[in-house]
This record gives structure tokens, sequence and C-alpha cells, in this order.
């Protein structure tokens, strides 16, 4: 006789676990405890099996009844309905492993041995903030290039033009490494370009006429501020890394004997130790220093603890301090300013100067530098730029 919804709600435990059968070798097991779990009987190659179907009422007597049905219609095309169910738990553990969000994270470890730290950090705060949300727990066959828009749209929403526009390129780069490791067909996201509103890149606001330089390299011998602060700020245009190098210096990086700067890779952009050869104007500020902070690790300490870089917000207060704005000077703008004035007054070979800001510079063949490349040159040019500096303040 047949089951029904109300003698399986009726059905009540016993000192033993029993059996209620609904035909076709469709039975619900009742436990001593209580429990209640579907298991069709059936036989394969000869042999008596058993499949659990599932736990009532999760699954209902109808479910039951369909799983059965789909059941019988493998045993008919000679496939065992268990073997069946074990291929496609693990093809669903396989896709979660393949989902979005496992293989941008397995891509990200394999990336940022070559990025800086920093670098490594905002791109990992940038998938998580923007992609994981939207499509990190899906396969790459479920994401289809309308979600994909979606999800770039929410960053462009909040008028964070550039940032949607970086996070599209992240994800195509995910996308190429899934379809080099088998997880995708394709990159998708060539298929949204043009989809996103055009972004024009501002560049970072920098002081490039000589005049105006000679004036702010006096506004820095005459800053009033900490010790240190004026001397980040002396050396800044002498060097012309960017700001996080620059705080982050450490004593043990500077050779006065080579009279070079050698920064390891983890502390720089591209992933890649650079070398800053020292002229003698930068060698004299970094002596100075050395009587103040000689002790410490870092050579521009913060003021708060010498444990601790100098703030990455101290040579921007210094210039609001000097009354210079933001949209005129910034800490980045050193940068700029020695790439336009060498180039341009000085007639420096633009690959030296290239090189020297820790560009992906690459020769004719196009293979990357190498941190030594054209060293001998590139101190010249470092001293040339120093003394142009000083008899321009001057």
């Amino acid at each position: 006789m047949k089951l029904t919804d109300t003698k399986i709600r009726q059905a009540k435990p016993r000192d033993k676990d029993y059996k209620l059968s609904d035909g076709r070798g469709l039975f619900l097991l009742i436990k001593k405890n209580g429990s209640k779990y579907w298991r069709l009987k059936y036989r394969f190659a000869g042999k008596e099996k058993l499949l659990s179907i599932g736990v009532y009422p999760e699954i209902t007597l109808k479910k039951a009844r369909k799983a059965t049905d789909e059941a019988r219609e493998l045993l008919e095309q000679g496939i065992d309905p268990s073997q069946h169910k074990q291929a496609v738990q693990a093809q669903r553990v396989e896709a979660h492993q393949n989902n979005f969000e496992m293989v941008a994270r397995e891509w990200h470890q394999q990336q940022k041995i070559k990025w800086s730290e920093g670098y490594a950090d905002k791109v990992l705060r940038a998938i998580e903030r923007d992609l994981f949300p939207f499509i990190g727990s899906l396969s790459f066959d479920d994401i289809q290039p309308p979600l994909l828009l979606r999800a770039f749209r929410k960053v462009e929403g909040r008028g964070a033009l550039d940032t949607a526009h970086r996070v599209k390129q992240l994800t195509g780069q995910i996308y190429r490494y899934a379809v080099a490791t088998g997880r995708a067909d394709r990159d998708i996201t060539q298929d949204l370009t043009g989809a996103l509103a055009p972004f024009k890149r501002q560049h970072f606001p920098a002081i490039t006429e000589p005049e105006e330089v000679a004036k702010l390299l006096r506004m820095i011998d005459s800053y009033e501020g900490t010790i240190t602060v004026r001397a980040a700020l002396q050396l800044a245009p002498l060097v012309f890394v960017r700001p996080s190098e620059l705080r982050k210096a450490e004593w043990s990086e500077i050779d006065f004997d080579s009279a070079e700067w050698r920064i390891p890779g983890e502390k720089m952009k591209m992933g890649v130790d650079h070398i800053i050869p020292l002229s003698t104007q930068a060698i004299e500020i970094l002596k100075e220093q050395q009587l103040f902070s000689g002790n410490w690790q870092y050579v521009f300490p913060s003021a708060r603890s010498p444990r601790r870089p100098m703030s990455d917000n101290a040579i921007l207060s210094a210039f609001r301090n000097m009354g210079i704005p933001k949209e005129k000077m910034t800490a980045h703008g050193f940068r700029a300013m020695a790439r336009t004035i060498l180039d341009e007054v000085l007639g420096e070979r633009v690959e030296l100067i290239e090189h020297q800001l820790a560009h992906a510079v690459k020769d004719t063949l196009g293979r990357a530098y190498n941190r030594t490349t054209h060293l001998p040159q590139r101190r010249e040019m470092m001293q040339r730029w120093a003394d142009y500096l000083y008899e321009l303040k001057d």
C-alpha cells in the first residue's frame, strides 16, 4: 500500500528502526530517535544496493517519488544511480573550489610575489570590495557579461570611475589566469569594451616650471616644521622616488661608500629591486639626518614613534603649512617635476629617466632592464640633476 503524507506524519518512533514502503523500491526508514530517511532499494549488475534520497520533511513524498523516477531512468540507461549521485556531488565540490573568488585569490597569491606589499593589499581590497559580493560565489560558466557590467556599474555609481576601469582590468587578468588554468573558456571582459563611461586619467599636480621650482626649493629650506620632515622634503626632489618609498627608507638600504640607495623589490610598485645613485647633495642631507635618526630603523621616523616610518600625510601637511595647495603640488609631484625638466630642459636620455623612475622600461628586444642597467650613466645624470636644482635655487 502506497504511502500518504498523513501516514508519514503520524508515523512514530519505536524501540527499533523500521520501514514504511511506498513501492518500486522506495521506502521511508524511521529511526528510533524519530528521524525519517528516504531510501531506494534497487539492483545493479546483479547486486542489491541502496540510494540515499534525503531526510523527511525536507524531502517530501512527492520529491522522493520524483527522485525514484529519475533513478529508474538512469538504471534503464545502464547507469548506477549511487555512482551518478557521487559524480554530481563531486562536480558541485569542484565548481565551488573553482568559483570566481577561489580562482581570484589563487591568482592574487601567484601575482603578489612580484608586487610591493602595499600594491598587493590594494588589489586584494579592490576585488574583495567590488567583485566578490556580486560574483565571488559563482563559477565562471555562470558569469555572463551583463552580470559583470552590473558589478562595474556599482563602482561607477559611487563616482569612482577610475576604480571601475581598474576593477575591469583586474577582472580581465583573473579571467586570463582562469583560461590558462582550465577554469574558464575565455576572457569575457573583452565583450564589455566601451561599456563603461570613458575616463581621462588625471596626473598628480606638480610644479614643473623652473622659476616655480626654485621658489619651492627655497621654501623647503626655510620650512620651520620638524627636522625630519624638512630633510625628507629636501631629499625628495633629488631622488624623485614614490612617496611610500621615501618615507619607508631604512638606513640598512643606504650605502654611503658606493653612494647608493638600494630599495628591495618588496617595497617597489613593480616588485623589482631598485638602485638610486646618490648625488653629493643627497649624501649631505642623509648624513645630517643620520645625526637625528641613525640609531633607528627608518631614515625618516614617525614623530609619534621612531619605530614606525613617517606618516604618509607628513609631506602633504608640510605643503599646506607652507601655503602650497594640493591642486598645485603633491609628494608624488617631484616625479613629474624630474621627468619633465630632465627631458625638456636638461635633454637627458628618456630611457635613463624612465629607468630611474622605476618604470617598466624594456630594451630593443622587449626585455626588462635589470636594476644595474646604465648605472654609471644614471649616476652622472643624478649628479647633473642635483647640481641643476641647487644652481636654480641659488
